[in-house]
């Protein structure tokens, strides 16, 4: 028993740190309608900019994660109004293409500025943990947990309850109508984009503080956040908590019982499930 439920504390705590990674792609595709193929890539540039924070600056890499978000920021936002805004209009096909462009140019680039060993973001608290009963809980997984929940909760606020934030929801769900009130598309686009590799960059923050990283991992967390964000559903921030939450404590359980190498099948079995019980996700609103 106090195995299980190891497990499933570890389970939660890896699916919060999923949570963040989806969100960013749940965002960008939920209100401009892009499939952001490059979304694990800039998720790796986040995990990079930290970690050259930590290793030259000498930064912890929680203090550093505004930094890094807003540099993300400036990349999205300099992305979308010069590159993707073109294409806004185009068949999702076009997108596909410039995205997956996008991410292989990423990769190559940082292999070419940080070669492509593996490295890690060790703050001197890294192997520290505490007891809560049976449970030991690694300390820097517990602090990514956190502030992967902040962030999402934040986000949730910040769409529901600000002006910028209902502005994005509106041009959502009707553009035309958006455009009526004075919404500047373009501008909100260039903007929405902008927060999705924010939260990409923060997501790579985090995950480097509990994982190795190099210019590969891009493809494989591209993956799984279309796994979670589609499991939780598109239409609410809060869908990529619980999206998280799910395949985070599936792998574990998977890990534990089956072995670690089902753990990607397991995952995109409840993915499968959930597709055909209901397609708009956990959360997501039915037509």
């Amino acid at each position: 028993m106090d195995l299980l439920l190891q497990v499933l504390v570890n389970g939660i705590l890896q699916g919060g740190l999923y949570a963040i990674m989806a969100l960013g792609l749940a965002l960008v595709w939920g209100v401009l309608n892009i499939v952001n193929l490059a979304h694990g890539a800039f998720i790796m540039v986040g995990a990079y900019i930290s970690w050259h924070l930590f290793t030259y600056l000498h930064l912890d890499p929680f203090i550093s994660l505004p930094i890094t978000a807003i540099i993300m920021f400036g990349v999205g936002y300099a992305i979308q109004r010069g590159i993707l805004n073109l294409i806004t209009r185009a068949p999702m096909f076009n997108t596909l293409l410039i995205t997956f462009g996008i991410e292989v140019i990423l990769t190559y680039v940082v292999q070419l500025a940080f070669s492509a060993d593996f490295k890690t973001i060790n703050p001197s608290y890294a192997g520290n943990s505490f007891a809560l009963g049976a449970v030991t809980i690694p300390l820097v997984r517990f602090a990514a947990f956190g502030a992967a929940l902040v962030l999402t909760l934040a986000m949730w606020i910040f769409l529901l309850h600000t002006r910028l934030g209902r502005a994005i929801r509106a041009t959502a769900q009707n553009l035309v109508a958006a455009r009526l009130y004075g919404v500047e598309p373009r501008h909100l686009y260039a903007v929405t984009f902008g927060l999705g590799l924010a939260l990409a960059g923060a997501a790579g923050g985090l995950y480097g503080t509990v994982s190795q990283i190099n210019p590969y991992i891009g493809a494989s967390l591209t993956v799984k956040s279309f796994a979670i964000a589609i499991v939780g559903g598109l239409d609410s921030p809060l869908g990529a908590i619980v999206g998280g939450l799910i395949i985070g404590i599936v792998e574990a359980l998977t890990a534990l019982y089956i072995g670690p190498t089902y753990t990607d099948v397991a995952s995109f079995g409840i993915l499968i499930l959930v597709l055909i019980v209901r397609p708009s996700g956990l959360l997501g609103k039915t037509a």
